[in-house]
């Protein structure tokens, strides 16, 4: 993914201005193979997934923003209501797919349980990581249709929630970013477990590397600094 560069303002203060331009942006490669998270989620929904799935995600985004441009350039501005729903949609698609991807690494590589300053939390929030797993699972399983289960991190309060996510980015919490996503749209899992949800989170859970959601939670936490 596309590093983003600091810039210092005129008072001093950090500045994150984008490296990507719009409409420039590119499917992510994965860190492994789409056979490397077998038996828990199979190569052929791997590849379908990334390539095509998270693939027309980055296309809507691209489209979305570059209608943007062309709106700001020509000062016309009809059709703002429905590229804004479209980018929304398609960039939380894109944001998080990334988040999930990256969530897992392959059974034996993946780290099994989370540690330091993550875990503490989880201890505080949930009382244990199997409760956590536990919140988090039905939470995923009871979304309505199409969207994802997380666990998001609310800078306001400093509090660790799960959420259930309808479609990509409704029923959120601003302030609230995700550490740990779940994809429980069927393209995600119905060539394996086909109507199975629930076997397909459980076995999720055999692949999620909590190396990387401690990295995202020290990331917004201050703890890697």
């Amino acid at each position: 993914m596309t590093a983003r560069p600091i810039e210092r303002g005129t008072s001093g203060q950090q500045m994150v201005i984008s490296a990507i331009r719009p409409g420039k942006h590119v499917l992510p490669e994965l860190p492994y193979g789409y056979r490397d998270l077998e038996p828990f989620i199979d190569a052929a929904t791997m590849e379908l997934h990334h390539s095509k799935h998270h693939q027309a995600y980055v296309n809507g985004l691209n489209n979305a923003e570059l209608a943007l441009v062309d709106a700001r350039e020509n000062g016309d501005f009809k059709n703002i209501q429905q590229t804004e729903r479209e980018l929304a949609f398609h960039g939380a698609g894109h944001a998080n797919h990334c988040v999930f991807f990256f969530n897992m690494r392959p059974e034996g590589i993946a780290q099994p349980e989370p540690e330091g300053a993550l875990f503490s939390q989880i201890q505080h929030d949930f009382g244990s990581l199997q409760r956590l797993k536990d919140q988090f699972t039905q939470t995923a399983v009871t979304v309505e249709g199409s969207g994802w289960g997380a666990l998001v991190y609310d800078m306001t309060v400093g509090r660790l929630y799960t959420m259930a996510l309808q479609n990509h980015q409704n029923v959120t919490i601003p302030g609230a970013v995700p550490l740990l996503m779940v994809d429980v749209w069927e393209h995600a899992y119905y060539l394996k477990y086909q109507n199975r949800r629930i076997d397909y989170i459980k076995n999720w859970w055999n692949v999620v590397d909590w190396r990387d959601v401690a990295e995202r939670f020290d990331k917004y936490t201050g703890c890697a600094f």
